[in-house]
């Protein structure tokens, strides 16, 4: 929606009507020479295979105990552990610099942290940054997560036991921000996670631009590679970035349980922008869940997708109650290689027990337009009367190719068509 002003100044608004704050628009990056610098080749970190995780985190600290400065990777490969960033601390890669996570669990200490939607005893991740004002990760360079070890450990602990959890095999993130604001994460390559790639706890003002997102789903599949997870977050933009992994691209998180929410430490992700972006294989453009609470105001536009498997994904939890609302998907082209979208049961190591008469979930104010995609199937959404409802979804100016039609339109209460022309091969 556009609105204008009295000096027809027109203002964006996002999917209830609100309008988009000028913050959405500033897309500047970072310039390196507005920092005090400190490269770590010059504070004993070598280019030659070891693990440097102490000496750079002493950097990071004294940094900070010194007013601030953006710690600089030069062109070479630099191995770590677990980072802690702290208050007025940046990270900059240069052209050629790899940051390396190093590939033994014993590098990342057990602590306190928020994982698939609770908060528990598990790994940090490569790069953290916990409750600052301003952090940024900036420059050409590459994070890499060294994830084929903990990839390998994880489909050989699968083949074992296939029903073992995604945090059975011990392996860190890439990049985690919890309770912080105004960050920015730009230019950089993000690479070969060993679990979710990034992940943004209690934030709010977070920016990713222009980033490079990648993991593999061949030859062997790198799991539960998400690529940006949002969890309890407000004003959010990703803009200009490629994603290319084995699992969801964005997805908005939040909590999962009978009681989730009511538990403090869940809540709603708002005003999120996702636009500009590109995806190739992917599991996802958009998801919400699986653990997941509240998520409005989230608007998707002009992304170009080849690949990927569904554009909009809404995991309905047997054991959570959620609601989806004021989401708004346009704008967006190519290949899907599953299903246009998705809204089904999701029962992935639920457990439906401790809470009678939980409040029913709902999925409303969903609009989806201007699009022009190949699928597999246009429509595959099913009620579950007993958990859910569906209403109020808007489809415009859609032109589809799919091998299937789906499900019918009518399990949504109140769905308006126009200009919907579908093609079923």
């Amino acid at each position: 929606m556009i609105l204008k002003e009295k000096n027809n100044k027109t203002k964006e608004t996002f999917p209830d009507g609100t309008i988009i704050d000028e913050w959405f628009y500033d897309y500047k990056t970072p310039c390196i020479e507005d920092f005090s610098r400190y490269t770590i080749t010059e504070y004993g970190v070598k280019d030659d295979g070891n693990v440097y995780t102490e000496r750079l985190q002493d950097l990071i600290d004294r940094v900070s105990e010194n007013g601030g400065g953006v710690l600089v990777v030069p062109e070479g490969t630099f191995y770590t552990g677990a980072l802690f960033f702290k208050q007025g601390v940046g990270l900059y890669i240069e052209k050629g610099g790899i940051l390396k996570g190093s590939d033994d669990i014993s590098d990342y200490p057990v602590m306190q942290t928020r994982i698939e939607g609770q908060n528990c005893l598990y790994y940090p991740a490569l790069i953290n940054s916990v409750g600052t004002d301003g952090f940024a990760v900036f420059g050409d360079g590459i994070i890499d997560g060294n994830g084929l070890r903990a990839w390998k450990a994880f489909w050989k602990r699968k083949e074992w036991n296939p029903e073992c959890t995604n945090k059975d095999e011990q392996r860190p993130r890439l990049l985690f921000l919890s309770g912080c604001k105004n960050a920015l994460i730009s230019g950089v390559s993000l690479r070969n996670s060993p679990f979710w790639t990034c992940h943004i706890y209690k934030c709010d003002h977070i920016k990713f631009i222009g980033c490079n997102i990648f993991a593999p789903h061949e030859p062997l599949p790198a799991p539960s590679s998400d690529a940006i997870d949002i969890d309890v977050c407000s004003d959010v933009l990703i803009k200009n970035c490629s994603i290319e992994n084995n699992d969801d691209g964005v997805v908005l998180k939040g909590g999962k349980g009978v009681w989730a929410d009511k538990d403090p430490s869940n809540g709603v992700n708002e005003r999120i922008i996702v636009e500009d972006c590109s995806y190739g294989y992917s599991f996802s453009v958009l998801t919400c869940g699986s653990e997941s609470v509240h998520n409005r105001n989230v608007l998707v536009r002009r992304i170009s997708v080849n690949g990927v498997l569904v554009l909009a994904h809404f995991k309905m939890r047997t054991d959570t109650p959620q609601r989806y609302e004021y989401i708004s998907i346009k704008d967006v082209n190519g290949d899907i290689a599953g299903s246009f979208i998705n809204i089904n049961p999701w029962h992935q190591f639920h457990d439906f027990s401790g809470r009678e008469n939980m409040p029913r979930s709902i999925v409303e104010n969903i609009t989806i337009k201007d699009c022009e995609c190949s699928c597999d199937c246009f429509f595959f959404v099913n009620r579950d009367e007993k958990r859910y409802d569906l209403k109020n979804f808007y489809f415009d100016n859609l032109k589809i190719r799919a091998n299937k039609r789906g499900n019918d339109m009518d399990v949504v209460e109140n769905i308006k068509i126009k200009d919907l022309f579908l093609e079923i091969l």
